[in-house]
């Protein structure tokens, strides 16, 4: 029994679910401050207290605060509000990366293209410019690196040194 729990509570999906929840506890100090100290005061000013917390309805010794329900009501809508910006904007950053690579990986196919037409009618690829590469990629880190570089600047390997460097 305690083998399958420790093989459970160790699974990535669960590890990966508790950093989620301890970052999205954090995150959420952030928009709740963002909420009630930058967004609640400038609505304030435009439309006056809108702290509706105090209002309350008395039925025979009993309060029924249904302003703290209001505030509450409007503080969840736009923290919702303030992370659908958030999420969308992030997104949109993904998307834009995303189209990055595609267009990086577009132009090496259209290099393999010309690569092998000129193999296939015999020319010398040396007859076409074909653009040197700009960067490589480290054999220890896997880290994106400038081509003629001798060390790694991510994990600090030293590499092979080429013609180039």
């Amino acid at each position: 029994m305690l083998k399958k729990f420790k093989e459970f509570a160790l699974k990535g999906n669960v590890i990966d679910l508790a950093v989620g929840v301890i970052i999205g506890a954090a995150f959420q100090a952030i928009v709740s401050s963002l909420v009630n100290d930058i967004i609640m005061p400038a609505i304030s000013l435009i439309f006056g207290d809108v702290d509706f917390s105090d209002l309350a309805y008395t039925i025979g010794g009993v309060s029924i605060r249904y302003g703290a329900f209001i505030t509450a009501v409007v503080n969840f809508l736009l923290v919702a509000f303030t992370l659908f910006l958030f999420v969308t904007y992030i997104s949109k950053l993904n998307e834009k990366l995303e189209k990055a690579k595609l267009d990086q990986l577009a132009n090496l196919g259209h290099l393999n293209e010309k690569i092998f037409k000129n193999k296939k009618s015999k020319k010398k690829v040396e007859d076409e410019k074909v653009p040197e590469p700009t960067t490589k990629i480290c054999p220890y880190c896997l880290s994106e690196i400038h081509f003629k570089a001798t060390r790694c600047p991510h994990c600090t390997s030293e590499l092979e040194k080429t013609k180039e460097n």
